[in-house]
């Protein structure tokens, strides 16, 4: 079907002034609205005038089943441990280990949220832990906010030490992903870098809001057999998604299919389970995931991908720092503007479509994964804790979230850059 605009670039234009006005009311949400409205508003406006056919968008919308899948697997296991009080049974016990300090609260909160990312991915701190972090924070009585941008920080700042950490690895790394011991000889050095200094960073900034006690009745709830159930259920989650990464299998599958049968498990002992975490679950942040890939679709096709490609082949030619340091922050920045969902998406296509191997390909992913932490909407995962931190009352806006961002993102993400030199 041809375009209605009948000049190229006219066509062309008009891609890029949807998809770029689309992605700019994603982030500023005008008048609240959720940000999957103007998602995918932007997609069906790039269908009805034309611009992307109805089968280039299917295919597109296609393309994300695997994220589908992945994140209503992390979503029904984050509600079921909502439901089953495993999120205020981890709060008492966090509140208790800190024994009256804020600090060590803080340093308990960081080191749980490393762990969570590790091994269960970034989207599953932001889905997951935040709100078993509000929980221990409102039981300490405590400034909520360090602790709430902890889960933020560190979902970013740890998402590159396994290919499980963040699903955008799998995306950079589509074709030829390095075995477990190579990832971990390539990316070990630049994830230390970045936890480290993402930590220095985040408690210097703290360090006011940190001070005075932590209050502790000494109660500590005990957990239900359907909470332990869940509990063992994460623990599961977290076992299938190593055994699906080991076997270099796509994740969403694996995290759908754990989901379904802690849930299954759960609901064998509760009915009521399937009707109120169905009731509960964010399901807009799918179609919001949905809308970006049709975006994505379009600005490939309207020269996105070979301006990357052209970009990429050029940057290879360069001193290994230069590159390293352009690159990674190059495509941060772009992860910041249009959230790094379509920016990893695009990299990706080009690191491949370029054969760009090496510390060049390396540090791309790092900056698609740890550069949005300058922003609030720079990542799916940093969305999704938005969203959990919404459901509970509260709002951390745009600009707030940037002065932290500021502060914390480019220091972590040039030594992590540097790092990826070193071996």
């Amino acid at each position: 079907m041809p375009p209605l605009l009948s000049d190229i670039d006219g066509h062309r234009a008009a891609i890029w002034l949807i998809s770029a006005g689309s992605i700019a009311l994603v982030l500023i949400r005008p008048k609240g609205l959720p940000e999957a409205w103007w998602a995918a508003v932007g997609a069906c406006l790039l269908v009805v005038c034309r611009l992307l056919s109805p089968a280039s968008a299917l295919h597109a919308i296609g393309k994300g089943a695997d994220v589908y899948l992945f994140l209503t697997g992390m979503m029904l296991m984050s509600e079921l441990a909502r439901r089953e009080g495993v999120f205020d049974w981890v709060a008492g016990h966090a509140v208790a280990a800190s024994k009256g300090s804020r600090g060590r609260l803080f340093v308990l909160v960081y080191s749980v949220g490393i762990v969570v990312t590790i091994f269960l991915s970034n989207d599953a701190t932001a889905v997951v832990l935040t709100p078993a972090v509000l929980a221990a924070v409102r039981k300490a009585e405590a400034e909520p906010l360090p602790y709430l941008l902890i889960c933020a920080f560190i979902a970013n700042a740890a998402s590159f030490v396994l290919p499980i950490s963040n699903p955008a690895n799998l995306v950079v790394y589509s074709s030829g992903m390095p075995s477990l011991g190579r990832w971990l000889l390539t990316f070990g050095i630049p994830s230390i870098a970045s936890v480290l200094t993402t930590f220095l960073v985040l408690r210097w900034l703290s360090n006011k809001m940190l001070d005075g006690p932590v209050h502790n009745d000494g109660k500590l709830q005990p957990l239900s057999a359907t909470g332990q159930l869940t509990l063992w259920g994460i623990g599961f989650l977290a076992v299938t998604l190593m055994t699906a990464s080991a076997l270099n299998l796509d994740l969403g599958l694996p995290a759908f299919v754990a989901g379904l049968l802690v849930a299954g498990a759960v609901s064998w002992r509760d009915h009521d389970t399937p009707k109120d975490i169905a009731k509960e679950i964010s399901w807009s942040v799918l179609p919001l995931v949905a809308g970006l890939f049709v975006i994505v679709e379009a600005i490939n096709g309207a020269g996105a991908l070979g301006l990357s490609v052209r970009l990429l082949k050029i940057m290879s030619k360069w001193q290994p720092l230069a590159g390293a340091l352009t690159s990674g922050f190059g495509i941060a920045v772009l992860s910041n503007l249009m959230n790094n969902l379509p920016t990893g998406l695009v990299g990706g296509a080009a690191v491949k479509a370029a054969a760009i191997t090496g510390p060049l390909r390396d540090t791309i992913l790092i900056g698609v994964d740890l550069g949005p932490n300058l922003s609030v909407t720079g990542s799916l995962a940093t969305i999704l804790w938005l969203i959990a931190i919404r459901r509970e009352g509260l709002e951390i806006g745009f600009w707030k979230f940037l002065k932290w961002g500021m502060l914390v993102m480019p220091p972590a993400l040039a030594l992590a850059l540097c790092a990826t030199l070193l071996r």
